[in-house]
């Protein structure tokens, strides 16, 4: 048994069924692992830390492909990753912004567009063209297909983060979808050839970032933190200091506070909790895992470290990889932002 299977791109196997690829059936189109998340929306095993982001960059910088990179507007700073402006060096490359419809209506195209091709000129990073879509990538299916004659008869390599979208994007644009999709990271576990149209098309692992959140969260945690529907921001005013738990994921302290503003962007299932500084340690050594919960696993909060921000006059966003951000403006003079050693807290301009 040599094909792959249809729906991740693993070599089909029947001899062990803890791995990747393993079907019991000689003729299946896909692993059991895809048919069981298909059709039950269930994980057999997880591959989210088992895929090498470097190794899937390095085989996509030697090819002589046009670069599809397909990037989740919800959490985009996670599709930043370091280094990533040297693998793509010198490539064509047509950026696909999906999840729009996560965000807020008030967003208008022109500042969304702005605002991703001035954070990429940072990375200093250049794209071709950009589309910007919806979770389905309702009614873009013509616009995506227009770039990807970039291509100029040239193969196309999909690439992005793990959950970015990758696999929705290229079922919506076959005539029979094929490839597994799900909201568990590392759905896609090789390289996988397709034939869209005219077009040669090569799906490849989602990437894994390795500061994000996600990565050290309970696979059943997962629904509590991705958003399914539009975001719906959840702001404060606070005049003297505050400190914001985020469920049981990050604390944000706010010091120096005359009158300002904070906005909460994030899923609605997951709770923001506010207080007074002062009490807030008493508050996360009695209510952690309970009250604040979901919890990363990784050590408990008095082992985390913390990463201190000077205030902007203008407005900033204060991003929690995989989580959401908190956007801020106002009068204030540091945020200090308690969280797990492995992940990086992002300071940048206002999206929105």
């Amino acid at each position: 048994m040599s094909k792959r299977c249809q729906g991740c791109g693993a070599l089909l196997q029947q001899e062990f069924a803890d791995q990747p690829g393993y079907t019991p059936k000689a003729d299946s189109a896909l692993c059991q692992r895809c048919f069981r998340l298909v059709h039950y929306d269930d994980l057999k095993f997880s591959m989210k830390e088992g895929i090498d982001a470097d190794q899937i960059l390095h085989r996509i910088a030697a090819m002589d492909a046009l670069v599809l990179w397909v990037v989740d507007l919800f959490d985009f700073e996670a599709s930043l990753l370091e280094g990533m402006n040297r693998h793509l060096l010198g490539k064509d490359i047509v950026l696909v912004a999906t999840k729009r419809d996560l965000l807020p209506e008030t967003l208008s195209p022109h500042k969304l567009g702005q605002f991703l091709l001035q954070r990429l000129d940072q990375m200093q990073i250049r794209v071709r063209a950009l589309v910007v879509t919806g979770r389905g990538i309702e009614g873009a299916q013509q616009e995506v297909m227009r770039a990807m004659q970039l291509a100029g008869g040239r193969d196309i390599v999909v690439m992005g983060m793990a959950n970015a979208g990758k696999s929705t994007l290229l079922n919506s644009l076959m005539s029979t979808p094929q490839l597994t999709s799900s909201r568990y990271p590392g759905t896609t576990l090789d390289f996988n050839p397709l034939t869209i149209g005219d077009f040669h098309v090569i799906d490849t692992p989602g990437l894994m970032p390795r500061n994000s959140l996600l990565l050290h969260l309970r696979e059943e945690d997962l629904k509590t933190v991705l958003p399914s529907r539009p975001i719906r921001p959840r702001g404060f005013q606070i005049v003297q200091d505050q400190s914001f738990a985020i469920g049981g994921l990050v604390r944000m302290d706010f010091i120096g506070v005359g009158r300002a503003s904070v906005v909460f962007y994030g899923s609605d299932q997951l709770a923001v909790h506010r207080g007074q500084i002062r009490n807030a340690d008493a508050l996360w050594q009695r209510h952690y895992g309970e009250l604040l919960s979901p919890i990363a696993q990784v050590p408990s909060p008095e082992h985390w470290k913390s990463t201190t921000f000077q205030a902007s006059e203008e407005k900033q966003d204060i991003v929690i990889p995989g989580v959401g951000w908190m956007a801020v403006s106002g009068q204030m003079k540091r945020i200090t932002v308690f969280h797990p050693h492995s992940v990086d807290i992002i300071q940048r301009k206002a999206m929105i």
